[in-house]
């Protein structure tokens, strides 16, 4: 043992705490080994580490108690019980806090280190069970038997080819990491003793301490082999992992400080140019980065800033990919800034609005209903049809206001092309979007009401494509979470914008068309509520038009009536606004001409007094 001790010493004069081999005789380590007798020995709890047999441990002494535990058995030569704790965080362990399988070990030496710390070098022996224990007022004692292990024979076929498998890992992660502690001044092939050799590594091994007590609570030293193989395959499988990382991020980085230095130098040579830094480009990378948009929507951006950014500002490619850009930066691609919606206020507001349609109005508030029921737009789209004049399109403006969103209208009368509806490619000369996304530019918001206005109109197809087939894209609640535009040539989601089509005629929409909506008839009006739309309605907003106030004309129920019966052939009542806008301009006039005569004759007098 003199030669094991000198070589632990001549390793240790750092300070450090390292594990050393030495020559190694199993023979005489079992003449050393202490007698387990009857009588109490002292009990070393350990944290988080465990000492094996046939190996020498390094123990940092934290605890008073086991200093004294320690000088103590290194002055009287016995032997201790080394236990490994079940929790780190016990600070005075009993028996229940530790494994009942451990260590008997002997105190070879005991070093106070220049920092006024203490380090211990336990030799291990055989293992022993715990059977009973009790502290002292220094440390704790306990009885302890022994726990022998089944060694293989020096024939066991298995045995070798486990440990030879062993050592092939082992020398493996010797020579490419740190994964095994052991010193670099020796080798592990210098080791002959295969149980040794197999102990050894189960104390080095860097794994938990459950995992180490694991393979000590092996009864069977064939088994225990088998049970290192696996932890150092394991291992080894986390380290080559972890190098791969390693050498990925390395190669990431030295990508990234390419591109940095790059950069830098066209920085630098658009300086010497004359151009600059852009600010443009500046200004719409904070413009990214301050809203919120779907993040396929914004790598695509972050794309096209990086295409501008290599432009030349001069070139007639920079104001088509600027324009193309600030599109896409003012989309509200997540913005639904859309209030709170009641039946009763929007019950208010359509009564407010329009006088009469109970049955109109009394279906609009159903669909209102369901709306806010389910909480989505996935429902027939409303289609609203009767003769011209009637209040269809205003009343789309009341649904609007009635559900507290922006108001859209499009109008698609003699509509002929399909790019007026997916707009046109940014490559071609004058390209922008279509009348659907610059309604969602419009409202910014993407949840407005769009009024498409005339939808009757829109013409079939021919060379410039089929609106009617674009329009079905964006009516359709299955297909227009992906209403696709040719200008920004991505998907736009259209599923939380309510569309209402009006129409005067729905024999010349296409029957795909029709059976996406759900049509509501607006029939015309009674001479009696016509008058009433006239005195609530078309009077006070013609007034207003013409500068003129209530107090000024007043309109007889007769004067009302009359224009109506003889004045008027009509459903609706635009008609009717002309004529009654017709009155109040003849008014006018002779009110101007007898103003303007009477400012004359007053005039006169005073001249003549004059002269």
């Amino acid at each position: 043992m003199k030669k094991y001790l000198d070589d632990v010493l001549i390793n240790t004069n750092d300070g450090n705490t390292i594990s050393v081999i030495a020559n190694f005789d199993r023979g005489d380590l079992e003449t050393d080994e202490p007698k387990v007798e009857e009588m109490d020995i002292p009990i070393l709890p350990l944290r988080n580490m465990m000492l094996f047999p046939g190996t020498l441990l390094p123990v940092n002494i934290a605890r008073d108690s086991a200093k004294k535990l320690l000088e103590d058995a290194q002055d009287s030569g016995t032997g201790i019980g080394v236990f490994s704790q079940l929790r780190e965080n016990i600070e005075n362990p009993t028996n229940r806090d530790l494994f009942s399988t451990g260590v008997l070990g002997r105190v070879v030496k005991l070093l106070k280190l220049p920092d006024g710390t203490h380090t211990a070098f336990i030799q291990g022996y055989s293992r022993i069970q715990l059977l009973e224990a009790h502290s002292t007022d220094r440390y704790m004692m306990g009885k302890v038997a022994k726990n022998p292990e089944e060694t293989p024979s020096a024939n066991d076929r298995t045995f070798r080819v486990t440990v030879d498998a062993c050592k092939e890992v082992a020398d493996r992660m010797l020579q490419k990491s740190d994964g095994v502690k052991i010193d670099a001044k020796f080798s592990t092939r210098d080791i002959q003793d295969r149980v040794f050799y197999i102990n050894f590594l189960c104390a080095s091994l860097p794994v938990s301490n459950k995992e180490h007590m694991r393979l000590l609570m092996e009864d069977d030293l064939r088994q225990r082999a088998i049970e290192l193989l696996k932890l150092l395959k394991r291992e080894e499988q986390f380290a080559q992992l972890k190098a791969s990382i390693q050498m990925q991020t390395q190669s990431e980085l030295n990508q990234q400080q390419r591109e940095y230095f790059l950069r830098k130098e066209m920085e630098n040579i658009k300086d010497e140019l004359g151009q600059g830094a852009d600010d443009e480009v500046a200004k719409f990378r904070a413009r990214l980065n301050k809203d919120f948009r779907p993040l396929l929507v914004k790598e695509r951006i972050e794309k096209e800033i990086d295409k501008l950014d290599h432009m030349a500002p001069q070139s007639a490619e920079y104001s088509v990919q600027y324009e193309y850009i600030e599109t896409l930066l003012s989309l509200p691609w997540l913005s639904y800034n859309s209030g709170k919606m009641t039946i009763k206020n929007a019950e208010k507001i359509l009564n407010a609005d329009h006088y009469g349609m109970e049955l109109v109005k009394e279906r609009i508030l159903e669909h209102l209903a369901v709306i806010k029921t389910r909480g989505d737009f996935k429902a027939p789209i409303i289609c609203l049809y009767g003769p011209p004049g009637v209040g269809k399109t205003s009343l789309g403006k009341s649904i609007a206001r009635a559900m507290d969103r922006k108001y859209v209208r499009v109008s698609l009368g003699g509509l002929h092309d399909e790019s007026e509806i997916r707009g046109h490619r940014k490559t071609y000369v004058g390209a922008m979007p279509g009348r659907i996304i610059k309604g969602i530019l419009e409202a910014k918001s993407s949840c407005p009401v769009f009024i498409l206005d005339e939808i009757d109109k829109v013409s079939g197809a021919d060379i410039h494509g089929d609106p009617s087939s674009a329009m079905l894209e964006v009516l359709d609640p299955e297909q227009n979470e992906r209403f696709h535009d040719n200008y920004l040539d991505m998907d736009y989601d259209l599923s939380n914008v309510m569309s209402v089509a009006t129409a005067n005629n729905i024999g010349t929409i296409p029957p795909p068309l029709l059976d996406r909506m759900e049509l509501i008839e607006v029939s015309g009006y009674l001479t009696e509520e016509k008058i009433e739309i006239a005195k609530r309605h078309l009077i006070p907003d013609a007034l207003e038009d013409n500068g003129m106030s209530r107090k000024r004309i007043k309109f007889s129920r007769q004067a009302i009536e009359k224009i109506i019966e003889d004045y008027t052939r009509e459903s609706g009542v635009r008609e009717l606004k002309k004529q009654i806008e017709k009155v109040i301009r003849k008014i006018l006039l002779e009110q101007q001409r007898e103003s303007e005569e009477e400012r004359d004759y007053n005039l006169k007098p005073e001249d003549m007094t004059t002269t």
